[in-house]
């Protein structure tokens, strides 16, 4: 058979069921998709969107996102797997290569990019011939589920991957193992999993932490009732956000930077942190302020090199999250959780205080628009299984600090730093779970990155929502201009920030899309309902302040 034949059978039996990409790359492949699948190929405007909307499908699905590029476009593929690698999300790119009949000899378009690849996947091969194909695709698949998440990149011989025109005795078998994360659990060593729960049993003052490896693992549900169970106050990672929902009386918010003041102060005042899924990176502990390297500490994690890499730890226990914390929760004492009630009241009282500092803003009938409003009335409308996915910068901040999830059920993707990643990856999750309502949150500075998948979405249908917090600005970057301007910066200065005004819902109605200007705070939440009841692509166009300025972590 053709290697387009395998490959297109591969895919299938792997239940891909989208493709993102820019044309022209494995032509003869997208052909025998369409003669043997229901694979979706979706041609987007640009390769980064490609690889975002590949890596929302990754994160809200649990299955390789796949994205494609031919040799003129495998740069812009490899920044777009940044992200993803950053989140640990399974994406597989496939790209076009270089003839080795023709190296060297100034090809039109021709560089080697593999090269490019290596600092943003796990795995990063080349397929020279056309035998290897069944072996290197079950290893890409395989490499991206297996451990830690994350991308994996394979080129293909020829510009545009004509080796898969190429005939060879080739048997299209999938693993149907590796078709989700995660394929395996691996058990933790008995003696770790008990000395991290006496420590937690014997603290007064524990917090656990929760990064997005209790996503991964899909242990939410253990983690809950662990918590429960020794009466022990839950902070979040971005990355971690929908472990818990924020109206739990153990939640007490994201912790670190973008995060809420109420969760910092709690893991501060702690006299031992549980770590679980972490990497303890500087995002989640503000740069290792919160909480302080020397502070006693516990950490899980499946990847035995994050164990102990930015904390001195008590103890370590290497294993997978769920099946971690169901061992924990199986020999939990739950009778220790008595002398934890204090503490789970002090916490309960920094939420409150919390919630009362910023009651004004949250509820505030200020116009233009505070973007805390925004985030409450996502709180108080979104459907318990909707997919939330939110951007960097301001929009991660307004969202970690001020937003809550309010079932298990909802989900909660951000970008791991790139600005412009939410609204290509919403509409890559809303393809991996078309069932479920996706809405993002970005401001017009992440919105106008990639703006022409407006279009995307209008002809592939995809009836995802996007809220876009428009000040006409990317006003994020004002305290940092106001420090190089040495307090405050000049009218002149404000150039480097700043946008024209723009009427997004107009925009968005003029691609085809349902577009909703909302200037008054009480439409807010009557828009989000319309939005997600119209079945169509939807841009909520909502006009904000662009003096209102995200609250700074504390310490």
């Amino acid at each position: 058979m053709t290697g387009a034949e395998c490959l297109a059978e591969m895919l299938k039996g792997y239940g891909v069921t989208h493709v993102f990409m820019v044309p022209a790359v494995l032509r003869r492949t997208f052909a025998e998709m369409e003669r043997r699948t229901m694979i979706k190929r979706i041609h987007t405007h640009g390769e980064k969107s490609a690889a975002y909307m590949a890596d929302g499908y990754a994160r809200a699905s649990g299955r390789p996102g796949l994205c494609m590029a031919q040799v003129i476009g495998a740069l812009n593929l490899a920044a777009g797997l940044r992200d993803a690698w950053l989140a640990h999300s399974p994406v597989i790119a496939f790209t076009g290569g270089r003839e080795p009949k023709t190296k060297f000899r100034k090809v039109y378009q021709e560089i080697d990019d593999v090269p490019a690849f290596e600092p943003v996947t796990k795995f990063n091969a080349t397929v020279d011939d056309v035998a290897r194909f069944p072996d290197l695709v079950r290893q890409a698949f395989r490499v991206a589920v297996s451990g830690t998440p994350g991308p994996v990149h394979l080129q293909f011989r020829g510009n545009e991957g004509q080796i898969d025109n190429e005939e060879a005795e080739l048997e299209p078998l999938a693993e149907e193992k590796f078709a989700r994360v995660p394929p395996f659990r691996p058990e933790p060593d008995r003696a770790s999993v008990l000395a991290a729960l006496k420590l937690m049993q014997d603290a007064e003052r524990p917090v656990i932490v929760v990064g997005g490896g209790v996503r991964a693992s899909g242990a939410a549900a253990e983690l809950v009732a662990l918590a429960e169970a020794l009466a022990i106050p839950i902070a979040t990672s971005l990355n971690g956000k929908d472990s818990i929902p924020g109206s739990h009386p153990l939640s007490v918010g994201v912790v670190g930077s973008y995060s809420r003041e109420s969760a910092n102060r709690v893991v501060n005042g702690a006299d031992l942190v549980c770590f679980v899924g972490t990497e303890t990176g500087g995002m989640t502990t503000h740069f290792w302020a919160v909480p302080k390297i020397g502070t006693p500490a516990i950490q899980i994690d499946i990847d035995a090199q994050a164990l102990g890499r930015n904390y001195p730890l008590q103890t370590a226990v290497n294993g997978d999250a769920k099946v971690t914390l169901a061992r924990m929760l199986d020999h939990a004492d739950r009778a220790s959780a008595g002398r934890r009630k204090a503490w789970v009241a002090a916490a309960q009282a920094i939420c409150r205080e919390w919630a009362a500092k910023y009651q004004p803003v949250l509820d505030s009938e200020a116009m233009p628009i505070r973007p805390e409003r925004i985030c409450r009335e996502l709180t108080r409308t979104l459907p318990e299984d909707a997919i939330v996915v939110v951007d960097t910068g301001h929009a991660g901040m307004w969202m970690g600090g001020f937003f809550d999830l309010t079932s298990p059920r909802q989900s909660y993707l951000r970008s791991a730093g790139h600005l412009g990643w939410a609204f290509p990856a919403g509409l890559g999750a809303k393809c991996g779970c078309p069932e479920r309502p996706v809405v993002t949150f970005t401001g017009d500075a992440g919105f106008w990155y990639h703006i022409a998948e407006v279009e995307t979405a209008v002809r592939w249908k995809i009836n995802a929502v996007t809220v876009v917090n428009n000040n006409a600005s990317g006003n994020q970057s004002k305290r940092g201009f106001d420090r190089a301007y040495g307090g405050e910066q000049t009218e002149q200065a404000r150039e480097l920030w700043t946008y024209n005004k723009m009427d997004f819902a107009r925009l968005a109605e003029d691609m085809g899309a349902l577009g909703i200007r909302v200037e008054k705070p009480g439409e807010i939440g009557g828009a989000i309902e319309r939005a997600i009841e119209a079945d169509r692509p939807v841009v909520i166009d909502v006009v904000t302040d662009i003096e209102a300025l995200a609250p700074l972590a504390v310490s």
